[in-house]
């Protein structure tokens, strides 16, 4: 089943050394994964103010600029990974919020697992 590996960052945090630390332990797992065959995807993401609200209104594209979230944090980046079970997505969940030293999400995916009824 694939699991996606959500990573989280303070919008008004500023990147220092332990962010390139960090960045190096996810660069490291992201190979172990991908050796594992385990890895489907992964990358880091600009910030949110490069963002774009992309919708149709009346028959239109409406492209709005960011930034445009009130939250405090915003998706950083994410791990796609293909895990035989729940468990081991959660220990590579685990081993992601070591690399970056926060907490992480971890979600299963729908198309992997089948819609359930309930979200149809």
């Amino acid at each position: 089943m694939k699991y996606v590996v959500m990573i989280f960052r303070s919008v008004d945090r500023v990147w220092t050394a332990d962010d390139d630390a960090a960045l190096d332990r996810l660069m490291r797992l992201e190979q172990e994964l991908a050796e594992s065959g385990e890895l489907v995807s992964s990358e880091g993401l600009r910030p949110p103010e490069d963002g774009r609200i992309v919708q149709i209104r009346d028959g239109q594209q409406v492209v709005t600029d960011g930034p445009f979230g009130e939250a405090k944090e915003q998706l950083a980046g994410f791990f796609l990974v293909d895990a035989p079970d729940d468990q081991r997505a959660q220990e590579i969940a685990g081993r992601v919020s070591v690399a970056v030293a926060d907490r992480v999400e971890l979600r299963g995916t729908l198309i992997s697992e089948g819609m359930p009824d309930e979200l149809r």
